[in-house]
């Protein structure tokens, strides 16, 4: 059978504009060419990639900055349980596309597989330009969400040192966001060769940090009882009375930190060793961060203390009040956020340098308008400067949504997550299909064998039930400040994709995919 044979891979050459079936990748050379001009180099091994996926997702950290959302949904067992379905199915969606990424290790990822396992009746190039926006959407989302939550961190921090002089207002936490993006912009410009030292260091702080926060937390906090740890259920504070509706709304707060983990595939063009190192990475990131994360959880539920002062807490983070809590000092605490931010920040390096390379990769292909502007790589700097101006002015119009909704964080936290699980899911579904029909691709050097159907279906399944839940509101009665805006944002995104495929989609877009597979 053709599917069965092994895979042939072409070097790029010079096209016009090639069809959705024309095969013209190559991810084992050293350097990638578009049309013999635009160039990426491959210059990262597989720890600075584990350590770029640690960073990325900064789990234990994440947890500390949402929990809040699963307290007031669910309470401890949501955090508890609800990780561990999360990470499990986490892990099952990271192997699903490490699989493809073994495949076809590609920074356009998820909108490429779509049109490589798509049917033909299907029309593979309308499926794929609709996930190229969804998955470019979603990661403009995410890169808009970390230097927000550093903003608004850095805002709770002067509410907390300054409670009786500083007047809250939320267009500070904007302006604030607006900063923080300004370094990471900067370094991705001037300093992309410190990328790799700098995700290392992430991730060695990342580990540090964790650990003096547990045995900070462990030392010094007064005891939850096992009990509150593991069976107290909170389904009222919210307004959301039923509790497994308030349970499966407070699974926000667990599978946001587990989200994102085909940031690493995003840098597949600068990646050694690609199609092994790809998937491994991914897999790592998930397992070693839904460890940190689990660990962290116990930890914070042991030592929380009083549960209504933590809700009530001014500062928009409440674990601001769990640590003055346990440490008694304004100083000790101010200490303790800034190890969060210092990973968070990182975190905001990895991300825009990962959608920046999805957005080029896009644009390359002529799934943008204006694609050739945006394709541009600068000779000098080796980087898609055009792409990451674009995603740059994008996150920083996101960041208005907080200047009109007093929930905008969980907005904006929903969005993110809900538009990355449904990336995932599209090529998942097709390959499965394809599984199903006896049309399996031919594999990479990572393949999941006879367990590959088993959790192709599970991670759809688990994924299926995750986006279901997502755009719900966080509290009732709905009003138009707490609303949560995710579902709305993501219909507009797709009735922009359509409308960009009747008018000119389907004539400029084409995605190169491998003959062997189709």
């Amino acid at each position: 059978m053709a599917d069965d044979k092994p895979m042939e891979m072409g070097s790029r050459t010079k096209v016009s504009k090639p069809s959705v079936h024309e095969a013209i990748s190559d991810n084992t050379n050293d350097q990638i060419y578009d049309s013999g001009r635009n160039v990426l180099e491959r210059y990262l091994g597989l720890k600075p990639m584990v350590s770029f996926g640690l960073t990325l997702q900064a789990s234990w950290e994440a947890i500390a900055i949402t929990f809040q959302a699963a307290l007031l949904n669910g309470g401890p067992v949501s955090l508890v349980y609800g990780m561990i379905l999360s990470a499990v199915g986490s892990a099952a969606l990271a192997a699903s596309l490490g699989e493809m990424a073994s495949i076809d290790p590609t920074v356009g990822a998820q909108y490429r597989w779509t049109a490589l396992y798509a049917p033909r009746v299907m029309s593979p190039a309308f499926w794929s330009l609709l996930q190229g926006w969804l998955t470019v959407f979603a990661w403009i989302a995410s890169c808009a969400l970390t230097p927000f939550l550093l903003g608004t961190m850095v805002q709770g921090l002067i509410i907390f040192n300054y409670p009786d002089t500083y007047i809250y207002e939320r267009w500070h936490g904007t302006l604030l966001s607006w900063a923080f993006i300004v370094v990471p912009v900067i370094c991705n410009v001037h300093g992309r060769r410190l990328l790799a030292p700098l995700e290392i260091i992430g991730g060695v702080c990342h580990l540090l940090f964790f650990i003096c926060t547990v045995v900070i937390l462990v030392v010094l906090a007064t005891r939850s009882t096992a009990e509150f740890v593991f069976t107290t259920h909170v389904n009222e504070i919210s307004g959301w009375t039923n509790p497994g509706v308030a349970w499966c709304i407070g699974l926000l707060s667990t599978t946001f930190p587990l989200v994102g983990f085909d940031g690493v595939l995003h840098m597949s063009d600068e990646a050694k060793d690609a199609p092994r190192r790809i998937p491994l990475s991914m897999i790592l990131t998930v397992v070693i961060n839904a460890v940190f994360a689990f660990a962290f959880i116990i930890c914070l539920l042991f030592t929380l203390g009083d549960l209504e002062t933590v809700l009530a807490s001014p500062t928009g983070y409440p674990i601001i009040e769990v640590y003055y809590q346990a440490t008694k000092s304004k100083a000790g605490t101010n200490v303790m956020m800034l190890m969060i931010i210092i990973v968070v920040l990182v975190s905001c390096f990895s991300i825009l340098a990962s959608v920046s390379r999805l957005t080029w990769a896009f644009a390359k292909d002529h799934g943008l308008p204006f694609a050739d502007f945006f394709a541009y790589v600068h000779p000098g700097l080796k980087i898609p400067l055009r792409s990451l101006t674009l995603v740059t002015i994008l996150s920083c119009l996101l960041h208005l949504i907080s200047i009109g909704s007093t929930t905008a964080f969980t907005a904006i936290l929903s969005l993110t997550t809900l538009a990355l699980y449904i990336s995932y899911l599209v090529p998942i579904s097709l390959i499965l299909l394809r599984k199903l029909e006896g049309r399996h691709p031919a594999y990479g050097p990572f393949r999941l064998g006879r367990w590959g159907i088993p959790i192709n279906i599970f991670a759809l399944l688990y994924g299926i039930f995750i986006v279901i839940w997502l755009p719900f509101p966080p509290v009732l009665p709905v009003t138009a400040l707490n609303m949560n805006y995710a579902g709305p944002v993501m219909i507009a995104v797709i009735i922009i994709a359509l409308l960009d495929w009747v008018i000119s989609g389907h004539k400029r877009f084409s995605v190169p995919v491998m003959k062997e597979n189709l």
